[in-house]
């Protein structure tokens, strides 16, 4: 009986994969080289002889390269558009997407001109920012975005409000005029109660009118995640690392745009306790020291390479564990049901290393070949990596 025309029409099939990386800690690789798409969710996973790929309208040939889902970047402050005035730079998220980023989630819209900070225009902003950018997506990207900066005046209600408008974010505590623990944790808790997940300025001051916020207050408050902990960009002393990390039981973020020795400090204790559930990863852009297309990419082989992690290992702090984290059931892992966000990724051309894997683990950034976002193939050869050895084919089905 012949096939319905129609039942392959947004079918995609990807074969020949030589390694998938699944983005979930609890099983970091899977025993499989073969991804099947359907309207744009995964809806097989396995060996070729065990899948049904019968009904393909594309086809990707992985080539042997490896395959991972699309990064999460946990901390970027978008203001209007593809555009930030912080470096007055157009184009930044559709560079990001070459990094192999595909989601990035907003720490708040900080960077605003002439950012309101009145209880009305707060809340303006927040839902502004929130439709805006739920409707703009840069070659694909999904963006997060509508994360108020806290104000005193905000009570129970407005927190309702914001929710029922549709936004799930509260941006950093301490970048507005809340700074203190018992207003913030009381805050956190009234976001938390409406399902917005939040996170706390932890260092000193990164702009005006934000400040230090130290161990004591991120304890206090007690949001969802402990943004850059290893400094935004200037981290506590380690002794209030420590305390944060084996007091705490939130989210540790460890963010590009920080403390490097910081981050190895925070990645080491984290493992020593067995919680590298708890580590994600972000890169704090587009900031002060500009924007960086890559620097999710920098970071988790910074941290397999020096921070005694292995590789696969680091590729779950920059993807399933920012999902978990956030409650985003439909990405950052590769399973059937969630959406197929893929970066196609191999060894990068002249560096040392067999392997991705060994290459990673010798510091050498990884080569981005392609990326899926939603199903649909967004980038060839990306033009920020270094030239991967292995780059997928994209074959009309046979």
């Amino acid at each position: 009986m012949p096939s319905d025309p129609k039942s392959s029409a947004n079918t995609l099939v990807v074969r020949n994969i030589g390694l998938m990386l699944s983005g979930d800690l609890g099983q970091p690789i899977l025993d499989a080289d073969t991804i099947v798409v359907t309207d744009g969710r995964i809806s097989g996973i396995g060996k070729a002889g065990d899948v049904d790929t019968g009904n393909a309208a594309t086809i990707i040939d992985a080539m042997g390269c490896a395959v991972a889902p699309g990064l999460i970047d946990n901390h970027a402050h978008p203001v209007a558009g593809d555009w930030t005035p912080r470096q007055n730079q157009i184009g930044w998220m559709d560079s990001t997407v070459h990094g192999g980023v595909t989601t990035i989630i907003s720490a708040g819209e900080v960077h605003t001109p002439g950012r309101p900070r009145d209880l009305v225009g707060l809340k303006a902003l927040a839902i502004a920012a929130q439709r805006t950018f739920s409707n703009f997506r840069p070659n694909g990207m999904k963006i997060l975005a509508g994360a108020p900066i806290l104000e005193h005046g905000l009570v129970e209600d407005d927190f309702r409000y914001l929710a029922e408008a549709g936004v799930t974010l509260v941006g950093e505590v301490g970048l507005g005029g809340v700074k203190d623990g018992p207003t913030g944790r009381q805050m956190i808790g009234w976001a938390r109660k409406y399902g917005m997940t939040s996170m706390t300025h932890t260092g000193g001051p990164s702009l005006p009118g934000s400040g230090r916020i130290g161990a004591d207050v991120v304890l206090e408050v007690d949001a969802d995640i402990v943004a850059h902990v290893n400094g935004g960009p200037t981290a506590l002393p380690e002794a209030e690392i420590r305390q944060i990390c084996e007091n705490g039981t939130r989210a540790l973020e460890i963010v590009h745009n920080g403390n490097l020795r910081t981050g190895l400090f925070v990645l080491d204790l984290a493992r020593q306790r067995g919680e590298l559930a708890r580590v994600i990863l972000g890169t704090d852009s587009p900031a002060g020291s500009g924007v960086q297309p890559l620097g999710i990419l920098r970071t988790l082989t910074m941290l397999a390479s020096l921070g005694g992690v292995a590789p696969e290992v680091a590729f779950c702090l920059a993807s399933g564990n920012t999902a978990r984290v956030r409650g985003l059931t439909d990405r950052g892992i590769i399973e059937i049901g969630r959406a197929a966000d893929l970066i196609f990724i191999d060894q990068a051309m002249g560096g040392a290393g067999d392997g991705l894997l060994d290459s990673v683990a010798l510091g050498n950034l990884p080569g981005i070949g392609m990326v899926v976002i939603d199903g649909e193939v967004r980038t060839g050869r990306s033009r920020n990596t270094p030239p991967a050895m292995r780059v997928p084919e994209v074959r009309a089905a046979q």
